[in-house]
């Protein structure tokens, strides 16, 4: 089956929005004391560039599922099916460790691994575990599966927060973003539970049966489903009943009302912020498919590496931070580790201009780094750990 491309962009630009908030959280001044998407104390410019990255986690998750079924269906055609299967799980399983270690380490730049932070590739890593079983199902029922967790977990808002350590941390772990605080010198962050994430893959999964149609065929159908998303998020919203733990109020300005509407969950992801961010996500890749000029071409280069990419950012990203720092007139003595601190001290940082120039140099120097080992990949398939990474 014949790769496709318009998957590799659409997911290229949203790895290169994904660097820019993560410069954010390390680079920019008020970042350490600051939500971004609190209207009371933010500005709009800090409000978008923290809400434009919103398109990445779900855009992410999505396409793995879809990525997740071409391959099957690949993989199908030259191997049993049972194979097939082992591989996504083989995947999820190297996807976690790679979480636990590599890129916890990423984060904190700690040996001591005072901080674990389960983010999106164990989201990912965890979906493609279930889903390699799910997998034996119609795809059909596993589309099923996926919109009934969409669209019905927000219910789960409604169980009140459990007393029980054991109980907490496994409905954490499942269902609910969360914080453990587990020693002086250990803390435990759940950001992305397993199954509302897991609703967004089981969807691209599904979704993945339109990608093997002829591209004059899907861009309508692709557009159809985004606009439809887009029109259903903004009834929903605009009714302020169920979707979202937080509704929509009016503001003192018709900007910061605005704001307020599209200010949606992201941890977990509520039904209208999947609406909204796979509305605007589906449209791209619709606009885009089928496409070749030199902005698709670029993108395909990061979009054809993810987990390379994720794992490289990281690194440079807090090796920013700490060139930052230094430049700034501070020692290596007061870049500390500790649970959740990620060495900035308090008063460091830059203004949100130059957080752009830093983001911007950034993806930058990561285009040579992708394009090298996209070629490397590509020509030595006999390096089984290739796959994964």
């Amino acid at each position: 089956m014949k790769r496709v491309t318009a998957i590799d962009v659409t997911r290229g630009l949203v790895m290169v929005i994904m660097a820019l908030d993560h410069v954010r959280d390390l680079l920019h001044v008020p970042a350490l004391t600051q939500n971004p998407t609190d209207l009371a104390t933010t500005t709009p410019a800090i409000f978008m560039t923290r809400w434009i990255t919103h398109l990445c986690a779900p855009t992410f998750v999505f396409l793995s599922g879809t990525s997740a079924y071409l391959s099957l269906r690949k993989h199908n055609s030259e191997r049993s099916d049972a194979s097939a299967r082992r591989f996504l799980l083989k995947r999820g399983v190297v996807l976690i460790l790679l979480e636990l270690t590599v890129i916890n380490f990423a984060f904190w730049f700690d040996i001591h691994f005072q901080s674990l932070l389960l983010q999106v590739i164990y989201a990912i890593g965890g979906g493609l575990i279930i889903l390699s079983v799910l997998a034996k199902l119609p795809v059909k029922w596993v589309g099923i599966i996926g919109f009934v967790i969409v669209f019905g977990h927000n219910i789960l808002q409604l169980v009140p927060a459990f007393t029980n350590p054991a109980a907490k941390l496994g409905w954490a772990l499942l269902f609910r973003t969360d914080f453990f605080p587990v020693s002086p010198t250990f803390a435990l962050v759940v950001a992305y539970p397993l199954i509302p994430w897991l609703g967004i893959m089981l969807v691209g999964f599904a979704c993945g049966q339109l990608m093997e149609r002829p591209v004059e065929q899907r861009k309508p159908l692709l557009l159809r489903i985004g606009f439809g998303a887009l029109i259903l998020f903004v009834l929903l919203r605009f009714l302020n009943i169920y979707g979202d733990p937080a509704p929509w109020v009016t503001q003192k300005t018709q900007l910061l009302t605005f704001l307020s509407f599209i200010n949606v969950t992201k941890y977990p992801p509520s039904l209208l912020y999947v609406l909204l961010m796979l509305g605007l996500m589906l449209m791209f890749l619709s606009a885009i498919d089928g496409k070749t000029n030199p902005f698709t071409r670029w993108l395909t280069v990061y979009g054809k590496v993810p987990m390379f990419y994720y794992i490289v950012h990281w690194y440079l990203v807090h090796l920013s931070m700490i060139a930052m720092v230094l430049l700034q007139g501070y020692s290596w003595a007061d870049i500390t580790t500790g649970p959740l601190n990620f060495g900035r001290p308090a008063s460091a940082g830059i203004s949100l201009e130059l957080v752009y120039v830093v983001w911007f140099g950034l993806i930058i120097l990561l285009y040579p780094l992708c394009n090298w080992y996209g070629r490397y990949k590509a020509t030595h398939p006999e390096i089984g750990l290739l796959r994964y990474v």
